[in-house]
């Protein structure tokens, strides 16, 4: 293998590893949830964890190129967001309206991830950053369209 050249761009990419992570869990949970109300959006939702875990992987396959040992686990933040929606849930029952925010809440989250992650000071490979734009591009179509199926459904 590489000897890591760059341990701060493999921490940026573990990061986004782990909130693609959170992405695929909340997209599996949204499409649970909402199974019985609205099977076209459970097949939206389930067709966004599959972009997710593409996402990871990719970003895996790159920090293992840079040496290091690919993130397994889910964010933090993204725990909570879990259990944030379990809550809202039982006060809110699994609607589409409720789902839909759920989602939009966690695009949100990604989104952010992956600006944060371009500001960093790690030395970008071209590749590599084409490769995040590219999925930060697929995210914002996501979140746009959660967000107009979110905002049509008031």
């Amino acid at each position: 293998m590489i000897a890591i050249t760059n341990k701060n761009l493999a921490a940026v990419l573990n990061d986004l590893v782990q909130i693609n992570n959170d992405r695929v869990a909340g997209y599996e949970k949204a499409a649970n949830e909402i199974r019985e109300v609205d099977p076209d959006l459970e097949s939206k939702f389930h067709r966004y964890a599959q972009d997710s875990q593409r996402f990871a992987f990719a970003l895996s396959h790159r920090v293992r190129e840079l040496g290091g040992e690919p993130a397994i686990s889910t964010t933090a933040s993204g725990k909570i967001y879990r259990v944030w929606m379990d809550v809202k849930g039982v006060f809110s029952g699994h609607d589409r309206q409720t789902v839909l925010e759920n989602c939009e809440f966690g695009e949100d989250a990604a989104k952010k991830a992956y600006r944060m992650a371009l500001e960093t000071d790690a030395d970008w490979d071209a590749d590599t950053r084409l490769v995040i734009l590219t999925q930060q591009s697929d995210l914002l179509k996501a979140h746009d369209e959660i967000k107009r199926l979110r905002d049509s459904h008031k």
